[in-house]
């Protein structure tokens, strides 16, 4: 099986304050969804009031980015059987939230 991020940018979900929790209860339906199919890795969003920040090997911490590495938005990690079943996923998550979804497969951990 592989693990697979469902995810979007914030900017992407064009939707009122009003539709939110509408949204969100149709978002965390999928996650329940998936997790009772038991393909839930793992979901959430990212906190944009906490600023990102980057890590040197020596422990030094900077605010200055990769250049377009800005992470943003929700995501929900799955561990499938085929691409496929990811499509699948991506499409109900895509539904829920409402906006089109970024699909990447992990690669193999040999660790676990």
């Amino acid at each position: 099986m592989t693990k697979y991020l469902i995810s979007f940018p914030s900017a992407a979900m064009q939707v009122s304050q009003a539709e939110l929790p509408a949204v969100g209860n149709a978002a965390r339906a999928v996650v329940e969804q998936a997790k009772r199919d038991g393909v839930y890795a793992f979901a959430g969003g990212i906190h944009e009031g906490v600023d990102s920040v980057r890590v040197g090997a020596d422990g030094t911490v900077s605010s200055e980015l990769y250049p377009d590495s800005r992470v943003t938005g929700g995501f929900t990690a799955l561990e499938l059987l085929t691409l496929a079943d990811a499509f699948e996923w991506a499409s109900r998550m895509a539904s829920a939230c409402p906006c089109d979804q970024e699909l990447r497969g992990f690669m193999y951990d040999q660790t676990n």
